[in-house]
């Protein structure tokens, strides 16, 4: 399958919508977080605990990928446990630590928030050939890398 016509645009164009996704992005965040009663830490945090399936996070883990100080952390799992949505559990192997486990329903219950929005994402992707959809996933994740190596620089 070859991919459609595209309009040109420069790469200043393409920042600017980017910029202006990023921008919906984080509204969107917001209102996806509120739905499910939460704030937008607690839901990234959410995200990494779904993200890690059956291999539970520590706090410190947690703490680690959110970037958040391990007091922060205790926040929110306190907040996640207050909502149904994770719990603490002691880590098999070591007493001292816990795992973070998600609630059995909590990934059906953010599932529903997101697979509408997922599904009209799953529409656009077919619009584009298999070799333009591995070039926007190329991107994403290169432009993460980017996004990771400026926000350690800042934080330096």
């Amino acid at each position: 399958m070859e991919g459609k016509p595209r309009p040109d645009a420069s790469t200043e164009q393409a920042l600017q919508r980017m910029d202006q996704f990023v921008a919906l992005s984080l509204v969107g965040q917001s209102d996806v977080a509120q739905s499910l009663g939460l704030n937008v830490t607690d839901l990234t945090c959410l995200g990494h605990i779904l993200g890690a399936g059956p291999d539970a996070l520590t706090a410190g883990d947690l703490a680690e990928r959110a970037d958040l100080t391990t007091g922060a952390i205790t926040g929110v799992l306190n907040r996640l446990e207050r909502a149904g949505f994770a719990r603490r559990q002691p880590d098999p192997g070591d007493r001292r630590r816990v795992r973070i486990v998600a609630d059995e329903s909590a990934a059906g219950r953010v599932v529903a928030v997101y697979e509408p929005f997922y599904r009209r994402l799953t529409a656009l992707f077919a619009d584009y050939s298999p070799q333009e959809t591995a070039v926007l996933a190329d991107w994403f994740t290169r432009a993460a890398d980017e996004m990771r190596a400026h926000l350690a620089a800042l934080r330096g």
